[in-house]
């Protein structure tokens, strides 16, 4: 029997770690590990590294587990660079496979040699390159390690040649086999918290992305509701941190001071749970809120923690923090916000189109508490937030970090990894140019999720922020784009609809089937631009 191999090693810890779909856009630097690849590992193709890491941010987010994601040396790590990013802000655990150019001659800097480990900047959570091949797969078994304690890419860079090079198997590893959070609050730890809130008159709550588990969203409904306190979403959240049916809800925070302030200004203390204070969008004169204002964070992230304009904070999981409070903390009656959804628009009249808000309120009313839904709709998304209610921890997905490319590749994995569940992405017409290869994927691995493509012929956000700065946009419109026979191209079936009766017709058809397609479906909605532009 042959002796085993770094690549065999590196094999058994994936089966170790259930690191066993493997998604990947390969190049030469890969081959070795790639080819004859064992029966039990499942390969995933994308068509583009940025399609890659959001798949496999996708995959992750949907099994609430660390995904693995392999990609090219320099050109393949550079095309994932803005994917690695949103996951990072997405707070979404991956392990990252670079492939790198034969160790024997990378100090000629050979064709295809990277300079790799600074390529990604600050936006791993770890970067190694083993100094041995046997080290490789220690490194994998602690880049999941840190890849789930600071929630984000950590990547391990491997020379080609190192898989073929004999595994050690004498020495013991040098990570260890299971890394154990404590999830239980510390009584001691929530002493100067609960004195805070015990002493407030006008208590309110803000909830983001690193509250979106059943754990904490258990442990935060239970403080609200002792508390009758106001639980607010926070500006860009990547997730939701609280069911938004309920009564206590009371809308998501703006994204600039001057409207966040008479919020803040209404309370005299704020806890921020999974949630930074706060992640405003703009420079905006002044403070946030006036100077009375208390402020206090609860968030596993230290450098959120870090960040946080608070007087306050406590680095730990909310769930149990909250339990925890709401077991010391009086109870106190208070009326509830008052309602944030608006009133489902009427049908527009004679001659005139959809709006993206038509939309919302139609899939609003049809979609089941378990749907996923992705936003990538950068003008439609106040819209989207107003009208659409997340019940579930999956409820609402965006990228929190801004970019674009991210909800057609992610939206996949989900459903890669989570078949069952009804998903849905909502994209703009200039987002889907971003990462529309992803349909090739969608289509060859029968992920059944419906992608609605906004079209309005052009950068909507970006044609409103221009008016708004005084000028016209120097870019041309792109009306001319066929979604339909792109989608063909792919393999994936398409329709359109460009009037309210077509739109409802099409979504009394499409969403029941929704949680048993294996198809996926691309459905154009025309929408005129957004008048105006408030996140």
């Amino acid at each position: 029997m042959a002796a085993p191999t770094v690549r065999d090693a590196f094999f058994d810890v994936l089966r170790e770690r259930g690191l066993t779909t493997l998604f990947a856009n390969p190049g030469s630097t890969e081959i070795p590990l790639l080819t004859g690849l064992p029966g039990d590992l499942r390969f995933v193709l994308a068509l583009h590294e940025s399609s890659v890491v959001g798949m496999a941010t996708g995959f992750a987010l949907g099994r609430d587990a660390p995904a693995l994601a392999i990609v090219h040396t320099t050109a393949g790590l550079g095309n994932a660079v803005g994917a690695i990013a949103t996951a990072r802000v997405n707070r979404v655990p991956l392990v990252i496979v670079v492939g790198q150019q034969d160790r024997r001659h990378l100090p000629f800097e050979p064709f295809l040699a990277g300079r790799l480990a600074g390529l990604a900047g600050d936006y791993p959570v770890w970067v190694e390159q083993p100094a041995r091949a046997q080290n490789v797969p220690d490194a994998v078994r602690r880049a999941e390690h840190e890849a789930v304690t600071h929630r984000g890419a950590a990547m391990v860079i491997v020379p080609m040649d190192d898989w073929g090079a004999p595994a050690e198997t004498e020495r013991e590893p040098a990570a260890p086999d299971r890394v154990l959070q404590a999830t239980a609050a510390d009584a001691g730890a929530v002493d100067d918290l609960a004195v805070l809130l015990a002493a407030a008159e006008r208590p309110a709550l803000v909830v983001g992305a690193l509250g979106s588990d059943l754990d904490s969203w258990s442990g935060i409904v239970e403080l609200a509701e002792r508390l009758s306190a106001p639980v607010w979403q926070e500006s860009f959240g990547a997730r939701p941190g609280f069911p938004q049916d309920h009564r206590l809800f009371a809308g998501h925070l703006p994204a600039d001071r001057a409207r966040l302030r008479p919020i803040l200004d209404a309370h005299d203390v704020v806890v921020c749970l999974g949630a930074a204070a706060f992640r405003q969008y703009g420079y905006g004169e002044g403070r946030f809120a006036s100077p009375g204002l208390r402020v206090a964070v609860v968030t596993p992230d230290p450098a959120e923690a870090h960040r946080s304009a608070a007087e306050l904070a406590l680095i730990a999981r909310p769930g149990q923090v909250c339990r925890e409070l709401a077991g010391r903390v009086p109870a106190r009656e208070a009326d509830p916000p008052p309602a944030w959804r608006p009133e489902p628009l009427p049908a527009p009249g004679s001659g005139e189109s959809l709006s993206t808000a038509h939309v919302f309120d139609a899939l609003a009313a049809r979609l089941p508490p378990d749907a996923v839904v992705f936003e990538e709709s950068p003008s439609g998304r106040p819209e989207l937030i107003r009208r659409m209610t997340a019940v579930s921890p999956l409820g609402y997905i965006g990228p929190a970090m801004g970019g674009l490319g991210f909800a057609l590749p992610a939206s996949t994995g989900v459903k890669l990894a989570r078949p069952d569940l009804p998903v849905v992405a909502l994209i703009g017409d200039g987002s889907m140019m971003y990462s529309i290869q992803a349909l090739w994927s969608a289509v060859e691995y029968r992920c059944g999720a419906l992608f609605i493509v906004f079209s309005n012929g052009g950068y909507g956000i970006m044609n409103t922020l221009a008016k708004q700065h005084g000028g016209d946009a120097p870019w041309p419109s792109f009306g001319h784009l066929d979604f339909q026979g792109l989608a063909g191209a792919f393999g994936c079936p398409a329709r359109r609809v460009d009037d309210y009766e077509g739109l409802h017709r099409a979504l009394d058809e499409i969403v029941p089937t929704l949680g048993e397609r294996d198809e996926p479906l691309l459905l154009e909605a025309v929408v005129f631009p957004e008048p105006d532009f408030h996140a």
